[in-house]
């Protein structure tokens, strides 16, 4: 009896062991996806990525930032499984560090960026060549991204140099960390003016456009989509693979953004 005994505890701990692999793999396959991706995507990744969850059972984490913290983020080594930039400029710079896996690259989603004021204010104004946005602006400042690295900035920088009114306007920038914090600036009165994406304000009742830039005045608006090289998540190529996929085409035009072909 004893000898059986000691037989069958061997026997189930032999299963034990062996079974340990198994659900630590397990466990491993179905950890979250991490998401980096550019702030001004938040309403309508959130959106995106729930439906996604809703739908496969898995689950996704996001980090939302400018796009440069984020791509500075991967280069120093977050383990990210996807990242989405606001422009071509950043995943260009993940990509020639090859920090990406070049196959999955595509490019998602485009925008506009537009002027904006307090939902309250009276602003009215016509864009275009030359006008008047130092007197719009009175004695207050004009919200916008870091000019010089968030995507956001740069195009409304562009933009406004294009139009020959950038020399006159800027030593009256208040300057944001990313396009989000930009708009918050204007939502809550503390700017009268900002210069935001159109999805931005969209998202924001405190907020009402002024006017919308010409696109010919700055460099498209493209928002790119990657795995990041150092991915080992099995579930990160199926998540971009469903961002791409008509499922998800409308939690972006409901936001205003235009999907990409």
């Amino acid at each position: 009896m004893a000898g059986g005994r000691r037989y069958f505890v061997g026997l189930l701990t032999a299963a034990v062991i062996a079974a340990v692999p198994v659900v630590g793999q397990a466990v491993a396959q179905s950890r979250p996806v991490l998401v980096f991706a550019a702030a001004s995507l938040k309403n309508a990744l959130d959106d995106a990525a729930g439906r996604w969850s809703k739908e496969t059972g898995k689950q996704t984490r996001i980090s939302y930032a400018a796009s440069s913290a984020l791509a500075r983020q991967i280069e120093s080594g977050a383990p990210a499984d996807v990242y989405i930039s606001a422009d071509l400029d950043w995943m260009d710079y993940v990509s020639q560090r090859k920090l990406i896996k070049p196959e999955s690259r595509t490019n998602l989603l485009g925008n506009r960026i537009v002027l904006i004021a307090p939902k309250d204010s009276g602003t009215e104004a016509r864009i275009e060549p030359g006008f008047p946005l130092r007197k719009l602006l009175g004695e207050g400042r004009l919200a916008m991204a870091n000019v010089q690295a968030v995507p956001a900035g740069k195009y409304g920088k562009a933009s406004l140099e294009a139009l020959g009114v950038w020399t006159s306007v800027q030593d009256r920038i208040a300057q944001a960390e990313n396009v989000r914090a930009a708009l918050l600036l204007v939502s809550r009165g503390e700017t009268p003016l900002g210069i935001v994406y159109k999805t931005d304000a969209a998202a924001d009742p405190g907020v009402r456009i002024v006017g919308t830039f010409p696109e010919d005045t700055h460099p498209p608006i493209v928002y790119p989509i990657a795995l990041v090289a150092g991915s080992a998540n099995p579930d990160a190529a199926a998540f971009l693979a469903w961002l791409q996929s008509p499922a998800a085409r409308g939690s972006f035009e409901r936001q205003g953004f235009t999907v990409l072909e």
